[in-house]
């Protein structure tokens, strides 16, 4: 069956292998496995995902591609207070709504969260908003498109992020096409910097975002790497915590951080305005090198 289902997950797959798993809590897709691209060699992980990460809805899920939305990062509005780290978006039970696509070239699969009004009101989320999210999976490819519909006749501003852990050597990963931004430099109390290196890595503890930094990015490990290309948002997160943060993130495995690197397409410097009754969308392809 190229889509099914339990309780908790969905799952999509292709007959060469590919495939990828998703939580109905948070949308979290948590596992995509693909071949190197051009190839038909075996699939393998291309995701991590912490062995300590809570699969049991009590908690946003520690890996894979959480979504951040309506903000990134610690509430920093009076009115976002009542939510936690990234707002409410990666902490909801989703529903998955259709199959949009199921042919040769792959898998297409909608998911929705439409907060009920008891819900709103315990955020402090005075808007009524609808969330879609399609996830689509090709030989070589993993799409995730998140759309925000504002039923509201006010306008919402907003922002939003996805947080991808991509699986790779931490001490050999690379990402290239940030030479020449500008980035916030989370590590040194936000300084702003001018990005010289070629090719980024995360030898180091990092937590960079860089500003207005176009669509494309490739992700470089041995053996193979990720091209992702980005739309709809203007930053991207580059983030590896090494032990010195990592080791107060209660649901990271020890060493986790020798074993991802996040490079996260988003709203982190900015706020959207969605009109009312309007909508927004932001995605991120990835492909495999």
């Amino acid at each position: 069956m190229p889509v099914s289902q339990t309780d908790k997950t969905v799952v999509i797959s292709l007959p060469n292998g590919s495939s990828a798993v998703i939580y109905k809590y948070g949308a979290t897709v948590t596992s995509w496995k693909a071949p190197k691209a051009g190839t038909q060699d075996p699939v393998t992980e291309r995701l991590f995902l912490s062995s300590k990460a809570y699969l049991d809805g009590s908690k946003p899920i520690r890996g894979g591609i959480p979504i951040a939305f309506p903000f990134f990062g610690p509430p920093s509005r009076e009115e976002d207070k009542k939510m936690g780290q990234h707002g409410y978006a990666r902490g909801e039970e989703w529903e998955l709504l259709k199959t949009v696509m199921d042919n040769e070239a792959g898998v297409s699969v909608k998911f929705g969260l439409h907060l009920p009004e008891a819900k709103r009101t315990q955020y402090g989320f005075d808007y009524d908003v609808r969330l879609e999210y399609i996830v689509t999976l090709a030989v070589h490819e993993l799409a995730t498109h998140l759309v925000v519909h504002n039923d509201s006749e006010k306008p919402l501003t907003h922002q939003a992020l996805l947080h991808t852990y991509f699986a790779c050597d931490a001490s050999q990963v690379t990402v290239s096409s940030l030479k020449g931004l500008t980035y916030l430099d989370k590590t040194r109390n936000y300084a702003e910097t001018l990005e010289t290196r070629d090719e980024v890595d995360v030898k180091n503890y990092t937590d960079a975002v860089y500003k207005d930094a176009g669509n494309d990015f490739n992700i470089k490990y041995p053996g193979g790497g990720i091209h992702i290309h980005a739309k709809g948002f203007k930053d991207v997160v580059v983030w590896n915590p090494h032990a010195e943060a990592g080791r107060a993130i209660a649901d990271m495995e020890e060493g986790g951080w020798d074993k991802y690197i996040c490079v996260e397409p988003g709203m982190a410097t900015y706020w959207n305005e969605i009109p009312g009754k309007g909508k927004w969308d932001g995605q991120q392809v990835l492909k495999t090198l």
